[in-house]
């Protein structure tokens, strides 16, 4: 599947070079999202597992906001309407969105500034590296609408990047975790400046789609997959994810190369 043409109707695409960037983009209310823009990028990152000209993926928000969230009127109001059966339908939904973030195989970094909240920081936390700038401040603010904190893998995912006690403190209150202590924890990858914030991101980008994609694939699937193994299953799974790895080309161009002095030339096969 070729996604350089992608023309999605809720937020803005581009794709240069293998990266696509994801942009949120209603800066007039710090990017909130609808039922539409949730089902949209589900579906984008879904299609993503078939695409063979993107090989990572940057998202971000336009304005100086990453995202705040399920939109107050065009979301939540017609929640509380709603029967168990809708909101089921929802709530899976907005977990599809997270599932398919992880298990698209290209590396995806968040590139987040200003409000990262609810929803917002439920997409920052699935992706795989997250750079902010030294204004951002990240919520899980689900109790402060009524709602439990586990929402959208929050309480399988934030634990793992941030320890139990803090996921705990965020979870319980719902109060914004300012930049400094999101690097200090592990959140955030990279504290960068605004004005180079996105370009950040897209030189890491960069830098992966120069590497061994079908190795970073691979790496990606064991992370996830790792969760819930014992340490002896996960040692054999990595023996064969590995094996997996030694028989593509790019191996045998890295071994070429490091013998003959030069840098690797990485294909992805």
């Amino acid at each position: 599947m070729n996604m350089s043409e992608h023309k999605p109707q809720h937020f803005e695409w581009s794709c240069e070079d293998a990266v696509a960037t994801i942009t949120l983009n209603r800066p007039d209310k710090k990017n909130p999202l609808t039922f539409e823009s949730y089902a949209e990028l589900r579906d984008t990152f879904r299609d993503l597992a078939y695409a063979d000209d993107v090989r990572a993926v940057v998202i971000t928000g336009a304005g100086g906001n990453f995202c705040s969230g399920g939109d107050v009127f065009e979301i939540i109001e017609p929640l509380t309407k709603m029967d168990m059966k809708g909101l089921l339908a929802f709530t899976r939904m907005t977990g599809d969105l997270v599932r398919t973030m992880r298990n698209s195989p290209q590396p995806v970094i968040a590139a987040i500034d200003g409000v990262c909240a609810g929803a917002g920081a439920a997409i920052a936390m699935a992706a795989d590296l997250r750079y902010a700038t030294p204004e951002t401040k990240t919520a899980f603010l689900f109790t402060r609408v009524g709602l439990a904190g586990c929402d959208m893998g929050a309480c399988a995912m934030l634990p793992r990047l941030i320890g139990q006690g803090r996921a705990s403190d965020l979870l319980f209150s719902g109060r914004s975790m300012s930049a400094e202590e999101g690097e200090r924890w592990g959140f955030f990858n990279r504290l960068c400046a605004t004005d180079e914030l996105l370009g950040e991101a897209r030189k890491s980008a960069a830098r992966l789609v120069e590497g061994p994609n079908f190795a970073h694939m691979m790496t990606k699937t064991m992370l996830n997959r790792e969760w819930d193994m014992s340490l002896d299953s996960a040692i054999e799974a990595e023996a064969q994810a590995q094996a997996l790895c030694m028989q593509t080309a790019d191996f045998e161009r890295a071994f070429k190369a490091f013998a003959a002095k030069e840098k690797p030339v990485f294909e992805g096969n």
